[in-house]
């Protein structure tokens, strides 16, 4: 199976058609919450996922959004951004993120945003984290998002190997367990501003990683007009 895996669109529907231009044959697409939350587009944004079909998990923007997530912990900027996608989202949107697991399991990958033991909150952020992760789920992978950093972590019995993750070098997964990051679409944070998404072949056992250049200026366009914080524009250009 060919499936096309992305995270954290956060709003930014500019981003997300340029990787839908550049995903080609795929089986599914799955999504690692955060889909809305500092950007401009949030109903656009869900709206476009349901015409692609995509199976999600809810992530900690997701449910801050419709308020089944205490938006408190949120730095000041992300705060005065979830305050106005809530003011904005229609009843399809409301309903579409209300609707989102969790967790999502299918044969041997399981789907989280944060990280299997802490879906929502969690950050993996380094290998003592995902070993620590790893008595948390059942399947030989694990699909997460919310570092916005695209990266694989690779078990070899009590060690963790931390494989970078590129788009000029695919990677072969073998029988090990893996905790799999395909980075952010909507707001990159690794130094690199291009959309950031992973294609997983399952047959082959080939992780996959690219990157889109997509229209930063007309997503911070956007966002200038409807006033959202100025960290959160300059931030994309530069993939911080």
């Amino acid at each position: 199976m060919r499936l096309a895996v992305l995270s954290d669109i956060h709003a930014n529907l500019a981003a997300l058609d340029a990787v839908g231009d550049e995903l080609g044959s795929f089986d599914e697409l799955w999504v690692l919450g955060d889909i809305v939350g500092y950007g401009p587009q949030p109903n656009e944004v869900i709206r476009r996922l349901q015409e692609l079909g995509a199976r999600a998990v809810t992530g900690n923007h997701d449910g801050a959004a419709i308020g089944t997530v205490d938006a408190s912990w949120f730095n000041p900027d992300a705060q005065a951004a979830i305050q106005w996608t809530t003011t904005v989202l229609d009843e399809n949107a409301r309903a579409y993120l209300a609707a989102l697991p969790e967790v999502r399991r299918d044969g041997e990958l399981t789907a989280v945003h944060g990280s299997p033991r802490e879906p929502i909150w969690e950050y993996i952020t380094d290998a003592a984290i995902a070993a620590a992760n790893l008595g948390a789920f059942e399947t030989r992978h694990c699909l997460y998002g919310h570092t916005h950093l695209p990266v694989v972590y690779q078990a070899d019995g009590a060690h963790i190997s931390v494989i970078p993750a590129t788009a000029s070098s695919p990677i072969a997964l073998d029988a090990r367990r893996a905790l799999i990051n395909p980075g952010s679409v909507g707001q990159p944070r690794d130094g690199n501003p291009e959309a950031s998404w992973l294609m997983l072949d399952t047959e082959a056992g080939i992780a996959e990683f690219h990157r889109v250049r997509y229209d930063i200026a007309l997503t911070q366009r956007l966002m200038r007009e409807v006033r959202l914080p100025r960290w959160l524009v300059e931030r994309l250009a530069i993939g911080r």
